[in-house]
């Protein structure tokens, strides 16, 4: 029994990823030029020199899936929300565009060059501009479905809040870099909207796209935005400690990032334990080795585990926020399958 779920997960995906690579893909049609070059690039469709590129899968993220998996929810057909998945899957990658400024990373997820270590910053900001830009038009299409006019502009409301949401929660993120405090609940909100907000416009403008009333866009939007927080912490627990445990991954601690464990044990540990924690993160510029001591602490002060629980916990509200209309839902399974797609599946990289 476990093969077969394992067969129809992995077709599941596939039909996701297929239907939306060909809207993608259909968004660049008919527009030329070096930017287009770049953002193709960046999808792995050509070369640094505009050149078709041999192998050409574009991975699907779980922005793009949740926006799927609502409408599967909802209606019993994901073909309904294509467009919708295409726009939050480009505003996705808008994000990480602008996040590989950012945080200086030289090589995409697929081991390619970056667009800003190849063109530049510059470049590079421009690129993720054009990708915001095109999510918003490739929504509005969304009208040539069929889709009323009120609920194309409630999907457009959504997606142009959950950008400006994720802004707020990235702001947060580099203020707490610089501050050795942050509290529980100030993490929470940070995460709810760096990591929740584009994910509940996923689930929301999904289910829109399949003609859900407002109560059942709403929670599916609650769904999103939990599933992609407990994503976050899950992502808090494999930075620290890696494959191997040792906490040597590429987003570990030496940017000073403030995780869910790290937040833990400077609130609940012993004296000792904040008093050493506190003088690491003090230094000017953190060295290799005191990323182990780090993790070492935390595993002392039981933070993985609490951080676990709370991706768990998470997780639970997802579920609980999909239980509430599941009376309006035609196929609820999908929601299921999102969910262990993105908590314990075979997730495209996040960055």
């Amino acid at each position: 029994m476990a093969e077969r779920t394992d067969i129809v997960e992995t077709a599941t995906y596939d039909s996701y990823r297929a239907s939306v690579d060909a809207d993608l893909r259909a968004a660049f049609s008919e527009r030329q030029g070096m930017l287009y070059d770049l953002l193709r690039y960046h999808f792995g469709w050509v070369d640094e020199r505009g050149n078709p590129a041999e192998t050409a899968i574009t991975p699907l993220h779980h922005c793009g899936l949740l926006a799927l998996a609502a409408a599967d929810a909802v209606s019993g057909e994901y073909q309904d929300a294509v467009l919708a998945a295409a726009a939050v899957e480009l505003a996705y990658n808008f994000v990480l565009v602008h996040n590989d400024v950012q945080a200086g990373r030289i090589d995409q997820d697929d081991n390619r060059p970056s667009i800003w270590w190849v063109w530049g910053p510059s470049q590079a900001i421009n690129a993720g501009d054009g990708l915001h830009a095109l999510a918003r038009s490739v929504l509005m299409r969304l009208s040539e479905t069929g889709t009323s006019p009120d609920t194309v502009l409630e999907a457009l409301r959504t997606l142009d809040q959950a950008c400006l949401t994720l802004c707020e929660g990235q702001y947060m993120d580099l203020t707490y870099q610089d501050q050795l405090m942050v509290s529980e609940p100030d993490y929470f909100d940070m995460v709810r909207r760096k990591s929740g907000a584009l994910a509940g416009c996923s689930g929301k403008v999904g289910a829109l796209a399949a003609n859900a009333g407002s109560d059942t866009a709403e929670a599916l939007r609650i769904w999103g935005e939990k599933l992609g927080m407990a994503m976050q912490l899950r992502n808090d627990v494999a930075d620290l400690w890696g494959s191997r445990g040792d906490g040597f991954t590429p987003s570990n601690v030496l940017n000073k990032k403030k995780s869910l464990p790290l937040i833990h044990a400077l609130q609940y540990s012993s004296t000792a334990v904040k008093r050493e924690l506190g003088g690491i993160y003090m230094k000017r510029v953190l060295e290799p080795d005191d990323s182990a001591r780090i993790v070492a602490l935390l595993d002392e002060a039981g933070s993985r585990s609490y951080a676990e629980e709370q991706a768990t916990k998470l997780a639970q509200d997802a579920t609980d926020a999909a239980s509430s209309v599941a009376g309006d839902l035609r196929n609820p399974e999908a929601l299921r399958y999102a969910a262990d797609w993105m908590l314990d599946g075979q997730r495209a990289p996040a960055r």
